[in-house]
């Protein structure tokens, strides 16, 4: 019996061993194309083969049991089964497109991205500081992009002709609620942020997510440095002043610093311009990002603070000793952020903003104090269902607190508001193919002040024409509460509003890329007054109303010449409205309706320079004749201004550097003031407002300390 059960034995033994199982089956695309070169194989052996011209496959294995069926092929998603060996034959394996590819569309209408995080970036985060006419400025490079107007004398963004308070701007997903420096009358005024600590940059003409509101226009979102490459130490020695920074590393946190001190006293000493000044601009400022890696969440918190002033007397046809105006500011924004990937395809952001700003304004024998306490607090979820569908949705508030102290020799008062702002977003991505997408979200807001809901629903949707090409459509409700000028002197008002209807088409391939996007603003419940200087007195209500259409051009190539970047940007802008002190729907003195950018770099090796050229175009803009009957029934002259600059490099880590604004000084007007009272002929007279001088000049000497001894300015300048 035991010699007959050993011999069973060695007799099943190899055939048992030995024994295999075929798999088998077919790959094809949804469409059912077939899938030649496909991989399929077994998980964790090394049993597979690749699919035929034919799409078929077969191949033999000897696992059993219950095993992991892998298909993959390039540019599509991977395909896993999961069965026993037995079941795994004549099997029909549809592989879905994958959506993470390059190839894939992007919902691209009414926005401009820059920064490596980006697919298509329109402008890189250098192209931010280093265009000849921004003059180290971020809003200035981006007025050189369709959709914004030439508003010289104001330097703030204005877009598709939406006054300026209608574009809002946040850092790091958090609202910032006193963005630029306060100024006067014909000197524009700059962005508080340098350029130094962000590295990725969204411009949204139009369209913008249901995550951003208060916003009838436009967002800009700047996002800091997740993770600094490495230490450096960054030296500025200018013409208008100087600056320092640093970033340091540890292990598992970094923390980068800036200062910069800015005196125009000695520039305008050497070079005095039309104003009189008793004390040039100077302002002082600093700004830290702290980066902290907790497990798989990263927690930033950056702070800036600012301090600026100047007196001076302006020209005034209606005073002989002119306008006397004397400023001083201080402003401090701070903000914390968290964000973490969490299990399942969770992950959750949260973070908050507080802004103090206190503006001590005298105005000939008027004295003001405003100071503005403002938060912004926000929650956001989002879960990856798939690479086809994502969900975002989260809360927020955002609260502010005014305060005015007016006091004249013949008039005091104090005025203010405190506003509370609630939110709820909600917006889906669907992708349905790498040629299709599309995004779907709502956003609610409840304002304490006004006891009123509103509700926006938004929408974008995409498909791919082409290898390199594609367009989008988008529509969007925006609501914004009225400006602080308004609310304080009156809270009988309600929020304003407006419509996005936008179509884009985008090409983009071999370092090219080129937009063309139509698009339609209808504005309601603007607020109208009837004086043109509002005072606590005056009627207000929301029956205002206008329009913004028009066509945005943009290309832009770094292939086809060597050594040369350029872009070209042209707007054309139809719009009217009726809203402030309007008597009648008009065009408003802050749109053009042409604008054309060009914007050139060339890097010349000899030199070890860069040569920048920037020109920009705008029409003329509307103004009253009072001379004439009609409301800004007349137009300006237009504006020309072409910027130089040149980037030398003395070393690799040190850079001297030059630039003129207006280089061929184009007498530029940016409107006209007229007399309070006729002459005896019934004329009015008239002076035209002229800008504060006809060109820049600014000088400057930038080094770099870095660990790898090669890394410099040159992204800052």
């Amino acid at each position: 019996m035991k010699v007959a059960v050993v011999f069973f034995l060695i007799i099943l033994f190899p055939f048992s061993f030995f024994a295999q199982s075929k798999i088998s089956g077919i790959v094809t695309d949804k469409k059912g194309v077939p899938i030649f070169g496909a991989n399929v194989y077994l998980t964790g052996t090394y049993d597979g083969t690749t699919s035929d011209q034919n799409g078929n496959f077969t191949f033999e294995t000897t696992e059993t049991g219950v095993q992991t069926l892998t298909v993959s092929y390039v540019s599509f998603e991977t395909f896993t089964m999961i069965d026993d060996v037995s079941k795994l034959k004549n099997l029909k394996v549809v592989l879905r497109d994958d959506v993470n590819s390059l190839e894939t569309v992007t919902i691209s209408a009414g926005s401009f991205s820059a920064g490596d995080n980006s697919k298509i970036s329109v402008l890189k985060p250098m192209d931010i500081v280093t265009t000849a006419s921004a003059v180290g400025d971020f809003v200035g490079a981006l007025q050189t992009l369709p959709g914004t107007t030439t508003v010289a004398e104001d330097g703030r963004l204005f877009v598709r002709g939406g006054d300026a308070g209608e574009t809002q701007i946040f850092i790091d997903g958090i609202r910032v609620f006193t963005p630029y420096s306060p100024t006067t009358n014909n000197i524009p005024t700059r962005g508080r942020y340098s350029p130094f600590l962000f590295d990725g940059i969204t411009f949204s003409t139009g369209g913008y997510s249901a995550e951003y509101g208060q916003a009838l226009s436009s967002v800009l979102l700047l996002n800091t440095i997740d993770e600094p490459v490495q230490e450096k130490t960054n030296i500025a020695i200018m013409s208008v002043g100087g600056g320092i920074g640093h970033t340091e590393k540890w292990n598992n946190s970094s923390l980068s610093l800036n200062t910069s001190y800015i005196n125009l006293a000695p520039y305008i000493a050497v070079l005095p311009d039309r104003n009189t000044w008793e004390k040039p601009f100077e302002t002082a400022s600093g700004e830290a990002v702290f980066r902290q890696k907790i497990g798989n969440g990263l927690l930033k918190v950056y702070g800036a603070f600012d301090s600026s002033n100047f007196e001076l007397t302006q020209e005034d046809i209606n005073l002989a000793e002119g306008l006397y105006f004397k400023l001083n500011n201080k402003n401090f924004y701070t903000n914390a952020s968290y964000s973490e990937k969490l299990n399942k395809g969770w992950s959750i952001f949260g973070g908050g903003s507080y802004t103090y700003a206190n503006t001590k304004v005298n105005i000939d024998k008027a004295h003001i104090k405003d100071v503005e306490n403002s938060a912004h607090l926000k929650l956001k979820l989002n879960k990856r269902f798939s690479n086809y569908f994502k969900l975002n949705f989260g809360v927020e508030q955002f609260l502010t607190d005014f305060d005015e102290k007016y006091n004249a020799s013949d008039f005091s008062a104090n005025i203010g508001f405190k506003n509370n702002v609630s939110a709820f977003f909600t917006e889906a991505d669907i992708i349905f193919s790498r040629k299709l997408a599309l995004k779907l979200g709502a956003r609610g807001e409840y304002s304490e002040l006004f006891k009123e809901v509103t509700v926006s629903p938004r929408v974008s949707f995409a498909f791919k024409t082409g290898k390199n090409s594609q367009l989008s459509l988008a529509y969007g409700d925006f609501f914004q509460q009225p400006d602080n000028e308004i609310l304080k002197f009156t809270t009988d008002v309600e929020a304003q509003h407006t419509q996005h209807y936008i179509l884009n088409y985008q090409y983009a391939a071999n370092n090219r890329i080129f937009r063309a996007e139509l698009y339609r603003k209808q504005y309601n419940k603007l607020v109208t007054y009837n004086e043109t200087i509002p005072d606590v007195n005056s009627l207000f209500d929301n029956t205002g109303n206008g329009y913004a259409q028009g066509l945005d051009v943009f290309w832009r190539d770094n292939e086809s010449i060597k050594n040369v970047d350029y872009w070209i940007s042209y707007s054309y802008l139809d719009t009217e409205r009726k809203y402030k002190d309007y008597p009648i729907k008009a065009t408003p003195n802050f749109a053009n309706t042409h604008n054309l950018s060009v914007v050139a770099k060339y890097w010349i090796d000899d030199w070890k320079s860069q040569i920048g050229f920037s020109y920009q175009y705008g029409s003329g803009r509307t103004y009253t004749d009072l001379n004439s009957s009609g409301f800004l029934q007349k137009k300006t002259r237009d504006y020309n201004s072409v910027s130089l600059n040149w980037a030398y490099l003395l070393s690799q880590q040190k850079i001297l550097y030059f630039s003129i604004k207006n280089a061929f000084a184009f007498k530029n007007v940016n409107g006209y003031q007229y007399a309070n009272s006729p002459d005896v002929n019934g004329n009015f007279a008239r002076m035209k407002l002229l800008p504060a001088a006809d060109q820049f000049f600014f000088v400057g000497f930038f080094w770099t300390i870095s660990e790898d001894g090669k890394n410099n300015q040159l992204d800052n300048l």
